[in-house]
């Protein structure tokens, strides 16, 4: 698979096998994920897996509760409460990898960074057959202090793109349609 057939068939996979990744194969994917390019080269990054279910599904229960305490009032997640509410329904859609990339301490790019780095590593993914998923609804509870020690992110650090990486239960989905690029402005000689 090219770079831009993985760009073009990577989807967003939320229903997993039960097998677990292996550990050569997470290697792989970190070692894929470093290769992001970072401002002034810092490579701030820094990666924590967790493969023990019992773990994930702890954290799966304390992001929920804590995504419905903070959406009250909130209309862009308000379509998502009856499936939190919901004792079955898994953040992390029963997968048996979390890869949560962070920092060990935040900067002015340090984001953008870390993002980079989880997108190499979703389309190396995609590569070798796994599927990924971006889970925005474990940020806050990753980033609370008594599950940052947990993780091993130092106080000062951040954990910045939780994914979700596993054998996919189906093949993916067909391509989104995308809008065309929006151009807003291009200065310059045109041909």
């Amino acid at each position: 698979m090219n770079v831009r057939e993985a760009i073009f068939t990577r989807r967003a996979v939320r229903a997993y096998a039960s097998a677990t990744v292996d550990e050569e194969t997470v290697r792989s994917l970190l070692r894929a994920a470093v290769q992001a390019p970072s401002a002034m080269n810092r490579q701030p990054w820094l990666f924590a897996i967790v493969q023990d279910r019992g773990q994930l599904k702890r954290y799966s229960d304390r992001a929920k509760a804590m995504v419905l305490a903070q959406m009250a009032g909130d209309p862009k997640t308000a379509h998502y409460e009856d499936r939190l509410k919901s004792p079955a329904f898994d953040i992390f859609y029963g997968v048996s990898t979390l890869v949560v990339i962070g920092a060990a301490e935040r900067g002015p790019y340090t984001d953008a960074d870390c993002w980079l780095a989880a997108e190499n590593l979703m389309l190396t993914a995609r590569e070798a057959g796994l599927g990924s998923c971006c889970i925005g609804f474990a940020i806050s509870l990753l980033n609370t202090p008594e599950v940052k020690a947990e993780l091993g992110f130092p106080p000062a650090g951040a954990a910045i793109a939780p994914l979700i990486v596993g054998y996919p239960a189906a093949e993916p989905s067909p391509p989104v349609p995308r809008s065309e690029p929006k151009v807003v402005s291009w200065s310059g000689l045109r041909s």
